[in-house]
This record gives C-alpha cells, sequence and structure tokens, in this order.
C-alpha cells in the first residue's frame, strides 16, 4: 500500500484518514485479516508494554548482570520530590522508557518496538502522555500503529539492526516512530509526524552500537531515555509548525548509508566506543570471569 513516507503522508491525506488508519489496513491485508484481529494484537502488544512500564517503575527490578536496574524507580522518586528541571511529562517518559529496558535487561516481557533494546522509547512516551490527556484505549492503539507505518518503512527501506547501522537505527528509529505517534495523537497531521519523525531522527544520525561486554544494557537503557525525551521534543516543535528541511525518506535514507559506512566495531560487535573503554573491559571481564591479561 505504501513504500515510504512520501506514499504514506499522501495516502492519508487524499482519504482524509490519519497514519493509523493506513497502517491498520495494510496490516489487515498482508495478514489477511480482520480489523478485530489486527486491532486485537495491538491491544495485546498494549497490555505487555503496560504491564513492563509497571513493573519496571513499582519493582526493585535487577539484571543478572549487575549493570542495570533500579534506576528508573530513582527517577520517578525524584519526580516526586518537585525538583525536577526537565518537566512532569518529560521525565515521567524517560522513567518509563528506562522501565521498559530494565525489564528487558533483566530477562522480563517486553514488546519490541522496534527491537528488544530501543523497547522502551515508544511505550514510556505513551505511558507519559497517558497521565497528561488521558486518552482513550482506541488512541493509544492507535499510536502504535503510528509508530508501527513509520518503523515499517524504516525497516524496509534501512535497517531498524544496531548489528547492521548502529544504535541510530535501533534508539534513533525508535525516537522517530515515537515522535510522529506523539503529534496524531495530540491532533496533528500526517505532514506533521513526518517532520518530527524526521526532526528526531537526524538528531540521531551516526550513533554508534557499543554494548558494553556485549549486552543489551550500558549504554542502551539511558539511550532509549534520552530517545524518549528527542522524542517528545521533535514532535512539539513539529506541533508548533516547524519543520524538517530534509524530508523524512531523505533522512532515512541518510541514516542507512551513514550505517553502510560505520566500522564494524561500532555496531553491536562491543569492540569499540564505550565497550572498548577500560572501565568496559573491566565490567565485561568482571561479568564472564576473565582476566584482562588474557584479553
Amino acid at each position: 500500500m505504501f513504500r515510504n513516507v512520501a506514499e504514506l503522508v499522501e495516502l492519508a491525506q487524499s482519504r482524509n484518514v490519519p497514519v493509523s488508519e493506513i497502517m491498520i489496513e495494510q496490516e489487515m491485508d498482508v495478514r489477511s485479516s480482520t480489523r478485530e484481529q489486527v486491532v486485537g494484537q495491538m491491544e495485546r502488544n498494549l497490555e505487555v508494554m503496560e504491564q513492563a512500564v509497571e513493573r519496571g517503575i513499582t519493582e526493585d527490578v535487577r539484571s543478572h548482570s549487575g549493570l542495570t536496574g533500579g534506576d528508573a524507580v530513582l527517577l520517578q522518586n525524584y519526580l516526586k520530590s518537585g525538583k525536577s528541571l526537565s518537566g512532569e511529562t518529560m521525565l515521567d517518559a524517560v522513567s518509563k522508557a528506562m522501565a521498559t529496558n530494565e525489564v528487558n535487561a533483566a530477562m522480563g516481557t517486553i514488546c519490541a518496538t522496534p527491537t528488544a533494546g530501543s523497547a522502551g522509547v515508544v511505550p514510556g512516551t505513551l505511558f507519559a502522555i497517558r497521565e497528561k490527556i488521558n486518552p482513550t484505549k482506541e488512541q493509544m492503539v492507535r499510536y502504535l500503529f503510528t509508530s508501527g507505518a513509520f518503523g515499517f518503512v524504516v525497516a524496509n527501506n534501512a535497517s531498524i539492526s544496531g548489528a547492521a547501522g548502529g544504535c541510530q537505527a535501533e534508539v534513533g528509529s525508535a525516537t522517530g516512530m515515537a515522535a510522529a505517534a506523539i503529534v496524531e495523537l495530540m491532533g496533528g497531521t500526517p505532514e506533521q509526524s513526518s517532520h518530527a519523525f524526521a526532526i528526531a531522527l537526524k538528531n540521531m544520525l551516526g550513533l554508534v552500537c557499543d554494548p558494553v561486554a556485549g549486552l543489551v544494557e550500558v549504554p542502551c537503557v539511558k539511550r532509549n531515555a534520552m530517545g524518549a525525551s528527542n522524542a517528545l521534543v521533535a514532535a512539539d516543535m513539529s506541533l508548533a509548525g516547524i519543520t524538517s528541511r530534509i524530508p523524512c525518506d531523505e533522512v532515512i535514507d541518510a541514516m542507512y548509508k551513514i550505517g553502510q559506512t560505520m566500522p564494524s566495531a561500532l555496531r553491536e560487535t562491543a569492540q569499540g566506543g564505550l565497550a572498548a573503554t577500560p572501565t568496559g573491559r573491566e565490567l565485561e571481564a568482571r561479568i564472564f570471569g576473565v582476566s584482562l591479561d588474557k584479553k
């Protein structure tokens, strides 16, 4: 039905429907399923996301490696202190994004959006916004379809894999997906969603994938936090009428080409970046019981 963002926006505009509706219809066609089946599956995804967020912000979730856990709760407590500078919705989104990824690192159940390592941005922003505007369940489900529509374009025209394109392809894509979905949820147009996606992704181009000890924990959890804040700012910019000078599809193409030129050490191999720092190597040795002298 659509191959790129330009076609997606044109379809939505010509039919005067939201991006989410186009994605629902495409899923019905591709899966040969009814609307009820397609929407029902997304409702189940929403439930998994909510459970992960709630667990992460209310329980002392710790990863088996000991690298991550508990930070989402710390941020929620700080938010309640009334001393935060970033604003309630922003920090709530950041905390809930981290919560999701802490649950992932602790071998909990999450919904990959678009990957496990970038699973916090979309639900983190959604459940923070829920506290602010109290959307209906249908609006929340549509939020996920909108984010999925933009993720579909990235997956088919570039990459959502850190191993293939760096963290820009994972958290970067998730950040753009969330920004686009926020715009629709807040009453913006399909074109504004595309600008939000472009603004968000532009500011994460070149982000490397350098997981310490090869685990999706450090710096992955905190990158989801920054992705959530980026998505909210990009959405606000677009809703304010600010546009991306570079079209969305060209930003996606640029991301793909940047990923192709990245050395393998910076694409999920744990051979470069933060993974190769002295502390990164020490943590790796401690986790796997390997002497640094043997590395």
